[in-house]
């Protein structure tokens, strides 16, 4: 024994795994000789896991957010345990229809763990539809339910199809840095435009088409760092037109909404004059969140 190049221990687990081989082989031809090769299979498979090729570990990683014990579920609903006969790929498939897993890993460890990293959607934004609050990600795909009473700290979108505008939105608000943190809900209205609404109150109408939301949102970000627009008491600034704004606001005197015209562009986006019932500052308004045409 002691002119061998390797340790008992070594030459034992030899002999085991050269006796489970044989095993395995007579096994499979046995049952092939009978006309089943995919019971030859299972059976010199289910030979294996009972010699220590079995499932008895499972290792997760990634998780954030999704309960851990619903992974360890879809990951033992298996026919067999033996490590040769767990299905890899139905893992995978069954925990991809979970809303928070973008993406599943699932592999083996042999001789017994099943190795399962998740990677997790992350939320970007707050769905509002019919009353309903939902939690997205970055593509609209929907995550799970929010109360109003623990709404995270996450942009608000409003409308039908609104989720599915996301990136679109995000895009839109990189036109005004300055503004994204004064926006309190994006309203995608009739699947074509935005409105967006501060939180001082005032509602923007944008007009249609990426380009154009975008140059008119930057417009209205240089005049109101210039003339200091919001958080007077403005009803809405509608720039749906081309090179024009509309200011809404109530009057003094009867309290009924007037309407002003104002040249837009880089050349011409100085607002001249007081705002009627105006205060200094940025004051907040609660303005409904509605859509509107």
């Amino acid at each position: 024994m002691s002119a061998l190049p390797f340790s008992p221990a070594t030459l034992h687990r030899l002999m085991t795994w050269s006796i489970v081989g044989v095993t395995a082989v007579v096994t499979f031809g046995i049952a092939n000789w009978f006309g089943v090769p995919a019971m030859a299979g299972v059976a010199a498979a289910e030979v294996i896991g009972d010699a220590g090729l079995r499932l008895e570990k499972i290792n997760i990683t990634g998780l954030k957010r999704m309960d851990q014990m619903t992974v360890y579920k879809q990951a033992l609903d298996q026919k067999s345990r033996a490590m040769p006969l767990v299905d890899l790929a139905a893992v995978r498939a069954r925990l991809l229809q979970y809303p928070w897993v973008e993406d599943a890993r699932v592999s083996r460890r042999l001789p017994d763990t099943l190795s399962i990293h998740i990677v997790e959607r992350e939320p970007a934004a707050i769905w509002q539809s019919h009353g309903q609050l939902m939690l997205i990600d970055t593509h609209g795909a929907l995550l799970e339910p929010v109360s109003r009473e623990a709404m995270p700290d996450l942009p608000l979108l409003i409308g039908d199809n609104a989720n599915r505008m996301e990136e679109a939105r995000r895009k839109l608000m990189d036109a005004a840095p300055a503004l994204k943190s004064l926006v309190k809900a994006a309203i995608w209205i009739g699947n074509r435009r935005w409105d967006l609404v501060f939180d001082t109150g005032e509602r923007l109408m944008l007009p249609e088409g990426e380009i154009e939301a975008a140059a008119a949102l930057a417009d209205f970000a240089r005049m109101d760092a210039k003339d200091n627009l919001l958080g007077k008491g403005t009803i809405s600034f509608d720039m749906r037109v081309p090179g024009r704004m509309y200011v809404r606001r109530p009057t003094r005197a009867t309290q009924q909404q007037g309407v002003t015209s104002i040249e837009t562009g880089s050349d011409s986006n100085s607002v001249s004059g007081s705002v009627p019932g105006s205060v200094s500052g940025r004051t907040s308004s609660n303005a409904s969140l509605g859509e509107q045409e």
